[in-house]
Parts: C-alpha cells; structure tokens; sequence
C-alpha cells in the first residue's frame, strides 16, 4: 500500500470553515458598550500563520526521525487550538512512523470520530490496520475514504491493495483445502508478485500533497 498521506486535502476547506466558526469577537459587555474586545490570539491571522509554521516545524522534525520532539510540538498545538484537528493528524504521523501503531490508529479514530467526512484519517487508518493484518477494517476504512472524496486517487490505489491481500488470503486457503488445486498457486503467486515492494532500483512510491493543501513539507 501507499504511504501514509501528510495532510488533508479538505485542509484549507476545514480551516476555513473553523475560523468562520470561531472569528467572531464575543459581544462587549453591557456595562462597557465602548470598551475595546480583545481577540484572542490564535483567533487572529497572525495566530494562524504561527500555527501553520509550527505544523511545518513539527513535519521537519517528523523527516529528521525527531518524533519526540515533534510530538511535544503537535500536543502544544493541539492544547492551543483543540478544535482545529491537522496537529492530531501530523501526530498520527509521527507515531506511525516511530513504530506505535496502536497509538497512531487511536489517534486517527479520535480524528474520524469527530470530522468522519474527511478522507484522508480513513486513509491512514486503512493503511495501518492492513499492516495489522486487519483487510476487512481497513477496506471499510478505505471505502468511506472514497465516498467522501471521489476523486481521491490514492484510496483507491490502497483499496485496489486490499483487495488483492484479501485475493491472497482466499487462494491459500483454497489451497489449504484441496492440496491438488492447480490453479490457486498459479494465482497466489501472481497477487504476491503484485504486492511485492519495489525494487531498490525503483523509486518508492509517494503520496504527493494536494495542492490545495496549505504550506507544508512534501508528503511523506
């Protein structure tokens, strides 16, 4: 399968949608109609620009294998600004990659639990549970990907990849069950040639990021 995706593709879409939410200045109170309203700051565009150079700070600190350091990063952000959820993405990241699946696949179910209608959680959570083992979730995963984003390409990559796993689990136990089958093996070697990773010589296949994306590292 794909990699893991970097960011969102809804991503300015969202964080649009979130300051809408958010800008608006609480009314002054009554007893000061005059009075001056103080904005917070991570409300103001210049909170918001702190917050997206961070996230390009902690994705650095992700390709320097700094995944401590990113994830102290990723928290602070997350404490500041609870609502927005690319620092929580950026750390499922980071803990996938450090090797705590178990943690990153939580850490993408609370993401889903709370913007289901984003593809690109269900995309990275695919992509871990089948390292698990676990096709039947991850094409589930996958599947809601794409009804929420047609046009997503990489799902459907990663979907094509589950179906072939799960291809290869049903040709062995075919041939688990009639040892003079001729024409499993002949398939199952043929899905597992599919599946085989690229070469040293070949380049890895990557997700690049969308271009609606705001400003960010190349996508892992």
């Amino acid at each position: 399968m794909r990699r893991l995706v970097a960011f969102f593709l809804a991503f300015q879409c969202l964080v649009a949608a979130i300051a809408a939410a958010q800008s608006a200045p609480p009314a002054p109170p009554a007893a000061a109609p005059d009075a001056a309203v103080a904005i917070p700051r991570e409300l103001t565009e210049a909170g918001r620009k702190a917050y997206a150079e961070s996230l390009k700070v902690a994705r650095a600190r992700i390709d320097d294998k700094q995944y401590a350091a990113a994830i102290e990063i990723l928290d602070q952000l997350t404490a500041e600004r609870p609502r927005e959820p690319q620092a929580r993405f950026l750390k499922g990241l980071a803990l996938a990659d450090s090797g705590k699946t178990d943690e990153a696949i939580a850490t993408y179910r609370g993401i889903i639990a709370e913007y289901p209608e984003l593809p690109e959680p269900h995309n990275n959570l695919a992509v871990l549970l089948a390292q698990k083992g676990e096709y039947e979730l991850a094409r589930a995963e996958l599947e809601t990907a794409i009804a929420a984003a047609p046009d997503y390409a990489v799902a459907y990559e990663n979907l094509g990849d589950i179906h072939a796993q799960l291809a290869a689990v049903a040709y062995e136990k075919a041939i688990a069950h009639d040892v003079r089958n001729k024409t499993a093996p002949v398939k199952l070697k043929l899905v597992r040639e599919a599946l085989a990773p690229p070469s040293a010589t070949t380049p890895p296949i990557v997700a690049a990021p969308p271009s609606s994306a705001a400003p960010a590292a190349p996508s892992k």
